[in-house]
């Protein structure tokens, strides 16, 4: 454990970034699921409106800087690409 006041303080900051970004993370995670889901039901309606919470949620995690931009347009694209594909 640190000594140095300033040191103790920046231990637990980043304990509770760290949270937040694994929280955020999963929320991530959880909606792509929810697309992938209902892309592999094959279920047109509810992969659009899957589809419309997690670019929401993808965006929020970009914004707040958890993922890298290109890191969310790439998961946006491909999500988009597979909905669209369903026909």
């Amino acid at each position: 454990m640190a000594n140095i006041k300033s040191a103790k303080k920046r231990i637990l900051v980043n304990k509770t970034k760290a949270a937040r970004n694994k929280s955020i993370r999963s929320a991530v995670k959880t909606s792509i699921k929810k697309v992938e889901v209902a892309v592999a039901n094959k279920d047109k309606e509810a992969a659009q409106a899957a589809l419309t919470n997690a670019i929401s949620t993808i965006s929020k995690a970009t914004s707040k800087g958890i993922y890298h931009k290109n890191n969310c347009a790439r998961k946006v694209s491909r999500l988009t690409k597979a909905v669209n594909n369903l026909g």
